[in-house]
Order: structure tokens, then sequence, then C-alpha cells
């Protein structure tokens, strides 16, 4: 009951107090050192799983419950939210258990009154799991099958075709695999996938690039070996494809705008075999030391740290690259990050795409005579992508310049790279690479 217990409670800081669920989640299992890594992935998976399928969940529980979703008490509400998705989602867990543990942590915590409630709910959803019917409005459903507020589905109506929305849909409610970026100055990857599998972790080896492996059956990778050797870091495949997209020469002066944790900054000083300069700037204190530690954990004293505000140009600096990753609306990021979809509006896109503007306005003024400029976000918006890409170009003296690292999209000849999560089971994310014209 305690892991059920602990999704419960955490489950109810995030939706109840808009808490990021990844920090709560992290806070709640570092202060249960009794639990082991089994205990631990179980609760993660309560949580996310339950994230993920949020609407539909509630879909459900209003289908079978005399009171509305919206009338529930919290703990109710939350105790009912993860043993529908225990029944619905979760084939390895008996209907009996999920139904009586819901039971027996209803009275536990008081509500003895409602236990038969809670019962009753859970065992009619259990025997008519198979025949939920939904609204035959295929916005409606997209919306209510996998669980993304109707304004999202509508947004990427405008942009994608139905099918393509739903094969997004169905690849962002699927838990992701840790995808990680060799440390290619240290190792190999055919080293480390061995150390790994040696340290107890299943790697997958067949990726999409030939520095990244996916890892499984993985609990505190900070404390890996490997990791404390500074042979790698955690590292999305979208994004590090953005770094091979840059494809920087050894010796360049790379200027990283909006850098932390670090990620891109790290693989580019690999890349460029820890010669040249990367500066590595973030506006928040803790996030520049986060570059700092990472940077010294991997051996790369080629990357100097900076605080600074994206948004001020900076005059003095000339990169040869400028690699502005833009704060965004995260939508290709709800695969590791369920909460987006609830917590994002359609107004937040109009003040992100302000903000957008005004980066690349600024770091333009960096960009050093025939410098590139790589224009990236891990969000699949057009507004915030191509649109913002078409009137920078438009405004300034850039143009888009093929993309000659990566295989698979046809857009790299153009200049810009959409990836969809349906694509190759990673984040969205899209990447436009820009060259100063004219020298």
């Amino acid at each position: 009951m305690k892991e059920r217990e602990i999704a419960v409670f955490v489950l109810m800081d995030i939706l109840g107090e808009g808490a990021y669920n990844n920090i709560i989640l992290r806070k709640a299992l570092n202060s249960h050192k009794e639990l082991n890594g089994v205990q631990k992935a179980f609760i993660t998976e309560l949580v996310n799983g339950t994230l993920r399928n949020l609407i539909n969940i509630d879909y459900i529980i209003d289908i079978f419950s005399k009171t509305p979703v919206k009338k529930m008490k919290p703990f109710i509400l939350c105790n009912l939210r993860v043993g529908i998705y225990q029944i619905m989602y979760m084939d390895r867990v008996p209907v009996s258990a999920a139904c009586n543990e819901a039971v027996k942590l209803a009275k536990k915590r008081g509500f003895h009154s409602l236990s038969g409630f809670v019962n009753g709910v859970l065992r009619s959803a259990a025997r008519n799991r198979d025949n939920i019917e939904y609204p035959k409005d295929r916005t409606k459903y997209l919306s209510l099958k996998y669980s993304y507020p109707s304004w999202i589905i509508e947004y990427w109506l405008k942009e994608m075709d139905y099918d393509t929305i739903e094969k997004i849909c169905i690849s962002n409610n699927s838990p992701p695999h840790v995808s990680i970026c060799v440390n290619t100055l240290k190792t190999d990857k055919n080293s480390l996938a061995d150390m790994l599998k040696a340290e107890g972790m299943e790697i997958e080896s067949n990726t999409l690039t030939d520095s990244s492996l996916y890892l499984y059956r993985t609990n505190n990778i900070a404390e890996s070996k490997a990791y404390q050797k500074g042979l790698f870091h955690i590292m999305d495949e979208s994004s590090l494809l953005s770094v091979k997209a840059l494809a920087p020469k050894k010796g360049s002066t790379v200027l990283d705008l909006c850098a932390a944790p670090g990620g891109k900054s790290f693989a580019i000083a690999e890349a460029m075999e820890n010669t040249g300069l990367v500066i590595s700037r973030d506006i928040y204190e803790h996030k520049v030391r986060l570059i700092e530690e990472g940077a010294a954990r991997l051996g790369l004293d080629c990357i100097r740290p900076e605080m600074r505000d994206a948004l001020i140009p900076d005059t003095d600096t000339k990169a040869d690259y400028v690699v502005v990753d833009a704060p965004c609306s995260g939508l290709g990021l709800v695969r590791k990050k369920p909460d987006i979809k609830y917590s994002k509006k359609p107004e937040d896109i109009d003040e992100l795409v302000s903000i957008q503007r005004k980066i690349l306005t600024a770091a333009e003024k960096s960009v050093a005579p025939d410098g590139i400029l790589l224009y990236s976000t891990c969000t699949i918006s057009h507004r915030e992508n191509i649109d913002n890409v078409m009137w920078f170009c438009d405004n300034f003296d850039f143009e888009p310049d093929k993309i000659e690292n990566i295989t698979g999209y046809d857009t790299a000849k153009e200049g810009h790279i959409q990836i969809l999560p349906c694509d190759n089971d990673t984040d969205g994310f899209f990447i436009a690479r820009l060259r100063r014209k004219n020298g």
C-alpha cells in the first residue's frame, strides 16, 4: 500500500498546488530511504502514467460515478485516478489488487464512509474497461482518448493532418527511455555499453547517432561509476541531433545562449575534441553552477560558463556559431513531463513567440561574419518554430543553410527539421541552421 499512498499524495501536490511533477516526485522518493528500486519505479509509473492519461481517467471516472470529478474530495479523486490507471493501463496489476488497495487506503486516511464508493467506481470501470465509448467528433476523441486539452489538438490540426496528430499523442503517452550522450574524449560507444551492462543496466546500442545509447532498468544514474567518471551525460537524441546539425569545426568559438543544464554545450565541446571555446550562458546562478559541475565531471575545459541574460545583446562577442535553444511551450517533452499538457495555455504561445524573437534579435549581434546561428526548440508549434525562422530571415541578414549531418529528414536541405516524437521515439524537437549572408 505504501507505494500507492505515496503516489496519491504526490499527485495531490502536483495537481492541487501546480508543482512540477519531476521535482515533487524526486523529493518524495528521496524522503523514503526505505524504498528499493522496484518500489521507486512503481511509484514513478503510477504518478507519470496517471498524469499522461489524466483527462481520459477523469472521463472514465465520470462515466461510473454519480458524483462528478469536479465535486470530489482531492484525496478520493487522486485515489480513484491511481486505481483507474492500474486497471486500464497496467496489465501486470490484478484488478482485485487495484480495487482492494484503493479501498484500504481510503479507510486508512479516515474515509470509511466513502470506501464503498471507491470500490464501486473501480469495479464498475473494471467490468466495462473494454466498452468505453468516446465522442464521434474527432477533436473531442483525440482530447479524451489521449488526454490532451482540446486547445492543443485544435492548434495542431491547423498544422498537421489528423493521423499524424494521433501518432504524436500515442508516442507522447508512452514511457520514455533514458538517452545518453557518450563522452567520446574518454571512451567509445561499445566500451561504455559494456561498462553499463556490467553495472546492471539494460542497454540499446541501435540508436540514431554514433554517440548515443538508450538505458533501461536504471535507478539513480548519478550513482553509476561510469557517470561519476564523466563517461557520459544525459541527453535526448533529438537534442543531440541539433549538435550534429551545427557541426562545429575544431578550434571554433561557440556561444550557447540558453545553455543550462549544459547538454548541448557538452556535446559541442566533445564534437570539437575539447578545442576552441564554448561560452555557455544562463540567466540563473544555480544553473550556471550546474554547467560548471557537468563540464568538470566530463573533463571539458574548453567550456566557459557565464551568467548573462540572453535578451541583452552582446556586441563584444563574435562567435563562429551561436546556439539559441529558446524557451518554448515544451509540447515535444510530454513523454517526460506530462504535466506540461495541463499547465500551458493558448496565450502562452503569444508570450513565448515574443520572447523567442527578442532572444533571436539579441543573438544576431554575436554572430561573426559568415557565421552560423542554430535555432532550436523542444516543441511542436509552427508559430514558435518555422514562423520564427521566416521572420528572422526576413528581418536580418541571414538565410537557411543546408543541414548535412542528419539523414532521414527531407527538410534538412531547406535548413530546418521538425522532429516528431513518433518519428524515432525521441522528444519532439525543431532545428534550424541559419548562415549570415555576404560575410
